[in-house]
């Protein structure tokens, strides 16, 4: 795929998106936080994108909300979508629904909404969707025990480019390489000339280092996993929640995953926690062996019996006077027992093994001396020994779960995003379930809707009267004030709206043509001034001009200037949409200009059947072929039906007239 194709990714933003690992595959699917990981690509950049991917394979102009009041029509339908996803990431993938006049991409999404509806929304399932997230990859950081080497130049500026965590070391030959070999726990030599080489210390020859990074920085890999663990925590959990079929073996993955902690270390492997305890408490368990051996010489001099008395001797070898010749003298058993009591304590508190013992025993001369002192630079060849012996050990561990975990990537990728489909897939399914919701049908002309409610008014879904209303070519709707006219439009948008979205409509059926745009022109607040009328009269002048199947729908055009000048206008505008257009025009006007024009109108009307504790009644389905009575007509019909005296019923009676 020519990634500048997309409409809107121009030279800089395609070589970003180059340099993810599938962008093609991210751009076919909307898969919006595959495309946010490209660098500089923020969420909502990346959600534009891929509507524009899915634009162009479908053709699409993006010109189906041709209104400002048609846009805000799908903010809110968008919004109700996205109150409905748990995770931040399915409301992103959301707004790669979008209302289209293209027959393939409604008809991709219906397909894919039929099986969305059929998803039940499990408590258990939305609680783990709380943890899931789309995964990220962590900075690794410097790691300083470990290195690469080479002789090869070029080589060298490879390595460096590709482990910016590893220092990468030119050499000459063997000497230096076993240089490096005495100040880094694990050399890697990338030349394949050095197989063989004996040299001291843990050096690896691995010419394909390069393609091996887990091999090489099993740290990246293990950074990935710890940081992500919670998220592929969650993700398992809702396949198991929701008995999505998995794509690697869960219970492997999990067993992995508590090896590691916070920050990306092995835990669990019992060699590894030896040599950690012995390294961390040496000097503590050298001064306690050292304590040992001590206490039991001061034991054995103040109890002796010797020609001396045994306090004064004691006072006598504290200020280190003929302390070898007396020690060796009259104490050269209870000397050496006192060494083997410290070494033995050494060895059993850092739990050494018998090649570390042979170097620990040596930390207790068995010159007699007192008090006894350990040999600091054994103490320091043994922290030495036992530090090289720690960071292999825990590099062979890293190595070998980075590898076990580099093979599971790819699985878990497809484990968190098929977790995080399913979140988009329930806020449709919850948005159909909560609002009553059912696919509506392409065919005919005009849009037909049977017990529609619209979720968008201010008060509680279960409250909203069902409408009833059918409309194709140009029609006026009339109806008394608050009769509900305006929500009659924004049903009529709504269900647009989601249609064209291939979504379910919040109706008992409907039917729909295709249509390429809306028109929704809302009402205007007070008269315009000559300039803001003069660019209305554009607006409506291109939307005449079209050849587009579109749907119009207006609210009180006749706001914009004079009544009487506003039922010419808007006959002229009804006019020139008759034929194939499907237009709804609300007025006050309607007889006014349905004797204004020239061709015959349809008038329907939302009527009001009459007054109670002077609130109307009103029947909010729109009646065919109706001019509905105004508020004023009622409220004189009322007085005079309510006049018992006759004093002003006569009054009443010519008004009423006046209506006809």
């Amino acid at each position: 795929m020519d990634l500048e194709s997309v409409p809107g990714v121009g030279a800089k933003t395609a070589e970003r998106l180059d340099s993810l690992e599938n962008p093609e595959r991210a751009l076919r699917e909307g898969d919006v936080a595959a495309l946010a990981r490209a660098p500089g690509i923020s969420p909502g950049r990346a959600a534009a994108i891929a509507r524009g991917a899915i634009r162009a394979e479908h053709d699409d102009s993006g010109e189906f909300l041709a209104t400002e009041r048609s846009r805000e029509i799908y903010r809110d339908v968008l919004g109700l979508l996205q109150e409905r996803a748990v995770t931040d990431d399915a409301a992103r993938r959301l707004e790669t629904l979008f209302p289209t006049g293209s027959a393939s991409r409604i008809e991709e999404v219906r397909e894919w909404v039929e099986r969305a509806m059929e998803r039940e929304a499990d408590p258990d399932v939305l609680e783990a969707l709380a943890g899931v997230a789309p995964l990220e990859s962590p900075s690794t950081g410097r790691i300083r025990e470990r290195c690469l080497a080479t002789t090869d130049a070029e080589r060298h500026a490879e390595a460096q480019d590709a482990f910016p965590e590893l220092s990468v070391e030119a050499v000459e030959n063997t000497r230096e390489l076993a240089d490096l070999a005495r100040g880094y726990a694990t050399v890697i030599a990338l030349d394949e000339t050095f197989a063989g080489v004996d040299i001291d210390g843990d050096v690896r020859v691995m010419p394909d280092a390069l393609d091996s990074p887990e091999e090489v920085v099993p740290e990246r890999t293990l950074a990935f996993f710890a940081h992500n663990r919670e998220r592929l925590r969650a993700a398992a959990a809702v396949h198991r929640a929701a008995d999505l079929e998995s794509p690697l073996d869960l219970a492997a993955l999990e067993t992995r995953l508590s090896n590691l902690d916070d920050d990306g270390g092995v835990i669990g492997d019992e060699e590894l926690d030896r040599l950690e305890r012995a390294v961390a408490d040496l000097d503590a368990a050298v001064s306690t062996a050292e304590s040992v051996a001590n206490d039991r010489l001061r034991e054995a001099i103040e109890e002796r019996d010797v020609t001396i008395e045994g306090a004064d001797l004691l006072s006598l070898v504290e200020q280190g006077a003929g302390v070898d010749s007396l020690l060796s003298r009259e104490l050269e058993d209870e000397h050496a027992a006192a060494i083997d009591a410290a070494r033995e304590q050494l060895v059993d508190a850092l739990a050494l093994t018998d090649s570390e013992a042979e170097l620990a025993v040596r930390a207790f001369p068995e010159e007699p001396t007192f008090p006894v002192e350990h040999d600091e630079g054994v103490v320091n060849r043994l922290r030495e020994d036992l530090t090289v012996a720690r960071d292999r050990r825990a590099a062979q561990l890293k190595r070998g779960l980075a590898a076990d975990l580099a093979g599971m990537r790819e699985g878990c990728d497809d484990l968190v995003r098929a977790a995080l489909d399913r979140d988009v897939e329930l806020a449709v399914a919850r948005f159909a379930r909560d609002f009553d919701c059912v696919l509506p049908a392409f065919e005919g002309t005009g849009i037909a809707v049977e017990g529609g409610c619209s979720p968008l008014l201010d008060c509680a879904f279960a409250d909203v009267e069902p409408v009833d209303y059918a409309v194709s070519g140009p029609t006026l709707l009339s109806g008394v004030n608050s009769g509900g006219k305006t929500s009659t439009l924004d049903l009529l948008a709504l269900v647009t709206v989601l249609s064209h979205m291939g979504l379910p409509v919040p109706a008992e059926s409907v039917r729909i043509e295709r249509y390429e745009a809306l028109h929704y022109q809302a009402k205007s607040q007070g008269t315009l001034d000559a300039g803001a009328f003069e660019a209305t009269l554009r607006e409506f002048a291109g939307l005449v001009a079209g050849e587009t199947r579109r749907l119009v729908l207006v609210d009180e055009l006749e706001s914009i200037t004079e009544p009487g000048a506003s039922a010419t206008i808007i006959a002229g505008i009804l006019e020139a949409l008759a034929g194939e257009t499907t237009g709804v025009f609300v007025s006050h006007l309607a007889g006014e200009i349905r004797e204004a024009a020239d061709f015959e109108v349809s008038v329907d009307g939302i009527e009001a059947v009459g007054l109670e504790d002077g609130e109307l009644v009103v029947e909010r389905s729109p009646k065919k072929g109706v001019l509905a009575r105004s508020t004023p007509e009622l409220i004189v019909e009322k007085l005079a039906t309510e006049d018992e005296t006759g004093v002003n019923g006569e009054f009443y009676e010519r008004l009423l007239e006046k209506f006809e």
